[in-house]
């Protein structure tokens, strides 16, 4: 599975973006996604995951009610759309795919356990 993430940008504090994720190779509806963020100077950290159906999502606590991962199987795609951003929300954010859902959580510790994207940049300005 190859990953292409996209839609990060510069964003004041309160507004809004929607990342996408586009998956091209293997069968991109049988893989759970996810999506990470890293932060300058921090560990990589999970955001969430989505089912391959779709029918479940994960949310880290840090974002829960800001954030909303969503899938589109017949486009390949994965999205993350976050509102009410915050500073604290910069990083680069990647996408990843994986078999398993707990697979996808537990990305930080496995990272090569995952298919990854390259990454794209959100910068929050206060």
């Amino acid at each position: 599975v190859q990953l292409q993430a996209s839609g990060g940008g510069l964003v004041q504090a309160g507004g809004s973006l929607r990342l996408s994720c586009a998956a091209s190779g293997r069968t991109f509806s049988s893989y759970a996604m996810g999506w990470f963020r890293q932060a300058p100077g921090k560990e990589r950290e999970f955001v969430s995951v989505i089912t391959w159906s779709g029918e479940n999502t994960y949310y880290a606590d840090s974002v829960k009610g800001r954030f909303t991962i969503s899938r589109d199987n017949a486009n390949n795609t994965v999205y993350l759309q976050i509102n009410s951003l915050k500073p604290e929300d910069t990083a680069v954010y990647y996408c990843a795919a994986g078999p398993q859902v707990r697979m996808v959580r537990a990305g930080t510790r496995s990272p090569d356990d995952l298919y990854w994207g390259q990454g794209t940049q959100v910068t929050v300005s206060s």
